[in-house]
């Protein structure tokens, strides 16, 4: 991935270098640097933000004076703890999942299936699918089982054939621009799961 936008920012113009994350270093005055000691003034990273601002150099992102590609910022969206405060303050809002933080009161009916969930993940990682019964119905592995855990109340993915289906899409500025299709066997899409080429004709 990241090499693949390296060459679209190179056939757009643009120079740019590839560098490994632990091969960044700090120059004169605390700006970042690479191994050349040329100063970087933006960056595209695949380096999940949570890792960044935990890392020793942590506290240094806030005062930093390039530009994340993410932004910052995203570390808040991507943050799965607003779930259980967009169900707090919008309760039974047909676009949410009623959510609840652990050790809080659950917001399901007893009987109901539910997904407990690390508040920072990708890719399914240490995802838990319960049924009523809290059973373990799915699970997969990953790196956040220390993370702390939110839980959903459980809603299946659209099963088509043997795959269930999950749809990524991207609006900027209310327009519709971009859209990815997952499948997988199982009902947690994961690093594993398919991407399934289309296109939208018309």
């Amino acid at each position: 991935t990241v090499l693949y936008l390296q060459d679209c920012a190179q056939q757009a113009g643009q120079e740019s270098r590839f560098i490994y994350i632990e091969d960044l270093g700090l120059g004169v005055g605390g700006v970042l640097t690479d191994l050349d000691d040329n100063v970087i003034q933006r960056a595209f990273k695949l380096y999940p933000l949570e890792w960044m601002m935990r890392d020793d150099n942590g506290p240094l992102l806030c005062k930093r004076r390039e530009q994340w590609v993410e932004p910052l910022w995203k570390s808040i969206l991507s943050n799965k703890g607003l779930m259980p405060l967009l169900w707090r303050f919008f309760p039974g809002h047909p676009n949410l999942l009623a959510s609840w933080f652990e050790g809080e009161k659950s917001q399901i009916a007893a009987g109901e299936s539910y997904v407990r969930k690390p508040i920072y993940s990708r890719e399914g990682g240490n995802v838990t699918i319960f049924d009523g019964q809290n059973n373990v119905v799915d699970h997969a592995d990953g790196d956040y089982a220390d993370e702390p855990m939110i839980y959903q109340a459980f809603q299946p993915l659209p099963r088509f054939g043997d795959s269930y289906t999950l749809i990524g899409s991207w609006i900027v500025d209310d327009e519709a621009c971009g859209m990815g299709i997952r499948e997988d066997n199982t009902l947690i899409t994961k690093d594993t799961s398919r991407f399934v080429p289309h296109y939208i004709a018309g």
